[in-house]
């Protein structure tokens, strides 16, 4: 019987093989990996503003990532941003400052690196490979493009369908995240709810099956054809792409961009650096988001309901957590938690009106916790009117609450 080191033939063979398995191989690359739930924006501080004390007012608003393509336009203010972004506790997606991916700014807070903003299909391939360089020159960092939302027309998006739109982008970029922006008419004569809802199932769909997360701009001022939201829209637009399973949420915008498409009002902060009343809503709704933000990224969607007035319930909510609520409009979330808990969003879709449903769980109430939207924590369920019959549950208008419970 021959032994490796009687032959010098199979002892450089085993040393080969050990080799082969103590290498990684050179194509393997670190990619992004979503750690908490975004909270973003459209549109940077000027990069002639007090930057310390502006990116102090976005902190103190409880957002915890910046999206910089405005403001810092060289690689040393982009660096400054990361840096800025490091010491209050906020992420860093900065702009794209230089065409060599080395030559980018980095540190502990950058999360990425902005590539692009509704692209046609035809610009996917080209896209592609900047995803691949910067993942080579920057392992674990996000490069981040923004799509299209699902009412663009197929001329701009480059297909005949959204849903193809966004298929072949993940299927041609590979990417690590999926965004899109959509904007929902809230007029006296338009109600944009519905499209809202359906770019969301889309991106559920496609996010679900690429094994990545999604995440979404919406309004937040009057620009075109649009109205200023209130903060009930606010909340509804937000709330909604929760019950979808977002992993983080785009306000749309925050500094006020200059220009003929934004005559009046203003975003958070106007153009001239004064706060508006979105400043505050978005604190207080923010607020609310990073205290669920660890729940949230330990969820993954499995189903979303929607119940009109008049519906038949009972059918709808079939093999739904919730086993009966009454009569209303709701958006309800369902999801499988890490731990392997049920999870629910029981969303208010009227952003005009409170509701007071009467509420029952398919686990027993003393099974069912709540996740406090001001401390995080997971407590027991607060009945809302305890000298009325059943649990009641009072959600403002557009607002969420969530609910955990046992497995099946």
């Amino acid at each position: 019987m021959l032994t490796p080191m009687r032959d010098p033939q199979l002892l450089a063979l085993l040393i080969l093989a050990c080799l082969a398995v103590a290498v990684p191989t050179a194509t393997a690359q670190v990619r992004f990996e979503q750690t908490e739930f975004c909270i973003g924006f459209w549109v940077d501080p000027p990069a002639e503003e007090d930057w310390d004390l502006r990116y102090r007012e976005i902190a103190d608003a409880n957002f915890n990532v910046v999206l910089g393509f405005f403001g810092a336009t060289t690689v040393e203010t982009a660096q400054r941003q990361v840096e800025l972004c490091e010491q209050l506790g906020m992420k860093a997606i900065v702009s794209r400052v230089t065409d060599d991916p080395y030559e980018l700014p980095d540190g502990p807070a950058c999360w990425g690196y902005g590539l692009g903003d509704e692209p046609g299909a035809a610009a996917f391939p080209a896209l592609a490979e900047q995803v691949a360089a910067l993942r080579e020159a920057r392992p674990g960092r996000l490069a981040y493009i923004n799509l299209f939302p699902n009412y663009a027309p197929p001329a701009a998006l480059g297909t005949e369908t959204y849903d193809e739109h966004l298929q072949q982008f993940v299927d041609v970029v590979d990417p690590d995240v999926l965004s899109m922006d959509h904007y929902p008419m809230f007029t006296p004569t338009a109600d944009g709810r519905q499209g809202y809802i359906d770019n969301l199932a889309s991106m559920r769909e496609v996010s679900l099956e690429a094994g990545i997360p999604f995440w979404n701009f919406f309004n937040t001022m009057p620009f075109g054809p649009y109205f200023d939201p209130t903060e009930s829209q606010l909340r509804w637009q937000i709330y909604s792409s929760l019950a979808y399973g977002a992993k983080g949420v785009l306000y749309f915008c925050y500094w006020t961009p200059r220009g003929g498409e934004f005559p009046k009002g203003g975003a958070i902060i106007t153009a001239e650096g004064r706060r508006t009343r979105h400043y505050d809503q978005a604190r207080r709704i923010n607020a609310e988001l990073k205290a669920m933000g660890p729940t949230l990224m330990a969820l993954t969607s499995t189903g979303v309901r929607r119940i009109q007035r008049g519906d038949d319930v009972a059918a709808l909510l079939t093999g739904s957590p919730i086993a009966s609520i009454t009569d209303g409009e709701y958006l309800i979330g369902e999801f499988t938690h890490v731990d392997g808990r049920r999870a629910v969003l029981l969303n208010n879709y009227d952003f005009a009106y409170t509701s007071w449903p009467t509420v029952e769980f398919v686990a027993p109430l003393e099974q069912v916790m709540e996740v406090d939207r001001v401390t995080g924590e997971e407590r027991a369920v607060i009945d809302d009117s305890p000298d009325t019959d059943g649990l009641q549950v009072s959600l403002d208008a557009g607002e969420g609450r969530l609910f955990l419970m046992p497995a099946e």
